[in-house]
């Protein structure tokens, strides 16, 4: 049983305590995780205390459902590192704000009152999905995740209030999965097929100045496709339209909002000699992203994973 408590509000930072997140993914039995899994702790980066006008993370449009979080890093011991935001785009200094983590999967944070922070994240472990929302138990919302070999929340793209889930399965099928104000979600819903034509599939709010969340996908040849949000959660997403080429560039591709408090999503890149480069959405359909800054010159290879 997955476990978070211990939620301390102070300064810039809440606190995190997550237990029975260990064994692996692959060929462990329930029983075995919950018999054998060490405690593990999270602090989250508090990032909207810091916004020049937190009041812009309420109001209706792009805002409403474009937050901005802090971006954590996952290394291969399972140590989690903590960026928060400078307001300007860039990354504050790293702090170490937990352990445990190696054998999470697909973890995405998660706003579920629409105030621009997260409340807690949605995780697999042991081919189950949870959500540990701060400072309470995390919640077992069911078995069967390993269908799945991607997983993350886009924020919310089905017109509530609450985010929502996307994953794909392994013959390229999208699944939505609506997102409810404790956590839960409901029954997914298909959105489509052939998405396994992408190697990279991310978003976190709105990228278009529509108020709609927007994600992208980078196909094998290194093509950025914009996927527009509709708001209608039975078909999600308008037909794909072309960003750019050269993208292959990159092996790591994560959004977490809006990290320069513009009100436009953002995308995080990493390139293969392990630097960090910014894109800071526009919130022009045509050009959603301005010229690349680099807000990390070396070693974010050294994360398995960006959340």
């Amino acid at each position: 049983m997955a476990k978070t408590s211990g939620l301390k509000r102070t300064g810039t930072l809440s606190r995190l305590t997550v237990a029975a997140i260990t064994a692996a993914l692959v060929g462990t039995t329930t029983a075995a995780v919950a018999a054998d899994a060490p405690k593990t702790s999270a602090e989250a980066v508090d990032t909207v205390r810091t916004a020049p006008d937190a009041s812009a993370f309420t109001t209706t449009g792009a805002a409403s459902v474009t937050p901005a979080n802090a971006l954590y890093g996952v290394n291969g011991a399972g140590d989690i590192y903590g960026y928060g935001l400078t307001g300007n785009g860039g990354l504050t200094a790293a702090e170490k704000t937990g352990y445990g983590f190696q054998y999470k999967k697909f973890v995405t944070q998660t706003d579920l009152d629409s105030n621009g922070h997260s409340d807690g994240v949605w995780f697999v472990e042991n081919n189950r999905l949870y959500y540990g929302a701060w400072s309470t138990n995390a919640r077992d919302l069911g078995g069967g995740w390993n269908i799945y070999n991607r997983v993350f929340s886009p924020a919310n793209v089905g017109g509530g209030s609450a985010d929502d889930l996307l994953a794909r399965d392994g013959s390229g099928v999208l699944w939505l999965y609506l997102g409810y104000n404790n956590g839960g979600i409901a029954q997914r819903v298909k959105v489509g097929a052939g998405w396994n034509a992408y190697n990279q599939i991310t978003g976190k709010g709105d990228l278009t100045g529509d108020g709609r969340a927007d994600i992208v996908a980078r196909d094998g040849s290194g093509v950025l496709w914009l996927y527009k949000g509709t708001g209608n959660y039975k078909a999600p997403f308008s037909p794909r339209t072309r960003i750019g080429a050269g993208w292959n560039l990159y092996n790591y591709l994560v959004s977490v909002g809006d990290m320069n408090y513009d009100g436009d999503a953002d995308l995080v890149a990493r390139d293969g000699k392990g630097a960090l480069w910014l894109y800071k959405g526009t919130g022009n359909p045509s050009a959603p992203y301005a010229p690349r800054v680099q807000i990390g010159t070396k070693g974010w290879d050294g994360f398995r994973l960006l959340f």
